[in-house]
């Protein structure tokens, strides 16, 4: 599991990004969001690498929580 820190992350619609850019690459990841805390946490094969890579690109940039 991954948590992230996401900054820009402060509405339903950054939530529907995020949730398909993670989808995207990786159909069955569970993903858990406290909006709150602007956090995600991520169950995954993915590397987080690769995740925060794909949510910079979408316009999300994410860091290790």
């Amino acid at each position: 599991m991954t948590t992230f820190h996401i900054p820009d992350m402060s509405c339903g619609h950054c939530k529907t990004t995020v949730e398909k850019t993670i989808h995207a690459l990786d159909p069955a990841a569970q993903i858990e969001f406290d909006m709150a805390a602007r956090q995600i946490t991520v169950q995954s094969g993915t590397d987080a690498a690769h995740m925060t890579a794909a949510l910079a690109e979408a316009g999300y940039p994410a860091s290790p929580a």
